[in-house]
């Protein structure tokens, strides 16, 4: 899919990469995500799923960018700065993506609305928001969250950081995640979240 920034993780990095693929978008229900077809190959049953040039196929985003960032610059050699990139993709899926995804999906996909309680949405916001001051704080020390190089972390974290103002987070309170957006943005190979290959 592509408005999903889980979606958009592996292509980025594939970008970056200057590895070329083919982007098959598949939806929800009998014919995409829930198809007897999909299901032999993810039985988890969701987007994205990486099928490699054998055949052999990768579930779950952040896998998929350690699989792919294997032996390149977007996985650290520093046996603790690669630690420092693994604690950041941990960080993204329990801390960051719960909130910071979820209420831009509450607030921009119709097939969502009925979820998007006031409660829902006040919650969200509050984690969203720790999230993203947990992500300032940091940014405000080193230029990429793995240290001075872009990783991994990066590529997980912008996905949905820098499309968090269409979930009503004000980024320009967070002056340090601002200035680093436009660093992965300013690294070579930088596509747009719609771009498919």
């Amino acid at each position: 899919m592509t408005n999903s920034g889980n979606c958009y993780k592996p292509r980025l990095l594939l970008a970056k990469l200057g590895i070329p693929f083919l982007h098959v978008e598949t939806g929800s229900g009998p014919a995409g995500t829930t198809s007897a077809e999909f299901l032999a190959r993810n039985p988890n049953g969701r987007v994205p799923l990486l099928q490699l040039a054998d055949g052999r196929v990768l579930a779950e985003s952040n896998a998929m960018l350690l699989h792919l960032a294997e032996g390149t610059r977007f996985l650290p050699a520093d046996a603790y700065n690669r630690a420092l990139a693994y604690q950041w993709l941990f960080f993204e899926q329990y801390s960051h993506e719960p909130y910071v995804a979820v209420r831009r999906a509450l607030l921009t996909m119709p097939h969502r609305a009925a979820d998007a309680t006031p409660e829902r949405l006040a919650a969200t916001l509050i984690g969203g928001n720790k999230a993203l001051a947990v992500m300032q704080e940091q940014l405000a020390r080193t230029p990429f969250f793995a240290g001075d190089e872009i990783s991994v972390a990066d590529i997980a974290l912008y996905a949905y950081t820098h499309d968090a103002g269409a979930g009503g987070f004000d980024l320009g309170s967070y002056p340090a995640i601002g200035a680093w957006l436009r660093r992965v943005e300013a690294d070579p190979g930088h596509v747009p979240m719609d771009w498919t290959g």
